[in-house]
């Protein structure tokens, strides 16, 4: 490993290529991306979520506004993965939540194929991004529009992080929801 630095020693194996964060919610989508080199997380934009999925005629899923601008950017930036945060009770256990992250990753999984989506515990990013948006002398009402954001810079970091401290891919790969599942 003699003249590697050390974001290229950790990350070796892993292929060059943005990756993008997603933290899911019931009113906003909070969307993240890094450098090709996935180190550094920053915010991209606040998406609208999309609570109704119609299916269509082969039962599968239809795919919503939310989805598709993520597909989007995912496509205009060449992501390489895709992680979204699984959010987790405090205990580890799944709720509804949890069940609504995996839901949304799936169909995204569907959308944004061959790319990889993969869930990443996203446990307690929401109040972290309130907590650093009043550090930074955001109030309430007006860090609303950026918390998620703020929010999928945590998750995306996080992974990032962990590819560099592991050499591979974070979290659990998603399977795309195919018809009749």
């Amino acid at each position: 490993m003699t003249g590697a630095s050390p974001e290229q020693g950790a990350s070796r194996g892993l292929p060059r290529g943005v990756r993008l964060g997603v933290d899911v919610g019931k009113a906003r989508i909070g969307l993240a991306g890094s450098d090709p080199d996935g180190l550094v997380a920053t915010p991209v934009e606040t998406v609208p979520r999309v609570l109704d999925v119609p299916t269509g005629a082969d039962g599968a899923p239809a795919v919503t506004l939310d989805v598709a601008r993520i597909a989007a950017e995912a496509e205009e930036r060449f992501a390489a993965v895709v992680y979204v945060g699984l959010p987790r009770h405090l205990s580890g256990a799944e709720g509804a939540a949890t069940a609504d992250a995996r839901d949304f990753a799936s169909r995204l999984a569907a959308a944004v194929a061959p790319v990889e989506v993969r869930l990443v515990d996203e446990r307690m990013t929401t109040v972290t991004a309130h907590a650093q948006l009043r550090s930074a002398g955001r109030r309430t009402k007006t860090h609303r529009s950026v918390v998620d954001q703020a929010a999928a810079v945590i998750i995306l970091q996080s992974a990032l992080d962990v590819e560099r401290s592991a050499g591979g891919r974070a979290g659990e790969l998603v399977e795309a929801r195919t018809p009749g599942a």
